[in-house]
């Protein structure tokens, strides 16, 4: 079992920046890929950004340049960088973890939430 919490979330005007933290209860070391989803009222859960094991990421296409994610597998967390906001990130945003244990059995774990407001 691996449990994720979110830190860091609030409320911001638009332009502003926040860092979100995903801490989690075991080494992130071995964990395959961590990510940031985030959902809006009404709207699917989306990615956000995603880093592997190796340090590759990937990010949506809304938020590339201006978020930035990273890991720290020494303190096992989990950043999420977010520069010059707009109102339309506004959304929960979760932590994810995922990959396969070493019998090959997948596991994919969230965390509960933070709350990303921007106002305009």
């Amino acid at each position: 079992q691996v449990q994720l919490v979110e830190s860091g979330g609030g409320l911001v005007q638009a332009g502003g920046s926040l860092r979100l933290s995903c801490a989690a209860s075991v080494s992130i070391f071995s964990i395959n890929v961590m990510g940031w989803y985030r959902q809006a009222p009404g709207k699917q859960r989306e990615l956000v950004a995603a880093i592997s094991g190796g340090g590759s990421t990937n990010y949506a296409d809304s938020v590339k340049g201006r978020f930035t994610i990273s890991r720290d597998n020494a303190k096992n967390t989990l950043y999420l960088q977010m520069n010059s906001l707009k109102p339309e990130d506004t959304a929960v945003y979760y932590c994810n973890a995922r990959g396969l244990y070493s019998n090959l059995s997948p596991y994919d774990y969230w965390g509960q939430g933070t709350q990303v407001t921007v106002s305009s």
